[in-house]
């Protein structure tokens, strides 16, 4: 994946608000101390609902 990637959230993270089946876009790449996608998720209207760092099995690459 690469930055600014569509993805599709695979599981439900309850404390962050965001469920299985959610979109977002990769914003940041880490590969230390393991490869990690920061995420941004928003609402319909456009405002952030949270960024958060996910391990690659938990995203799927989807085509915008």
């Amino acid at each position: 994946m690469n930055i600014n990637d569509c993805v599709l959230l695979k599981i439900d993270l309850v404390n962050e608000g965001l469920k299985k089946g959610m979109q977002g876009v990769v914003v940041a790449i880490f590969d230390k101390p393991e490869i990690a996608y920061e995420v941004e998720f928003c609402d319909d209207q456009g405002k952030t609902i949270e960024v958060v760092a996910l391990k690659p099995e938990h995203l799927e690459k989807i085509d915008a």
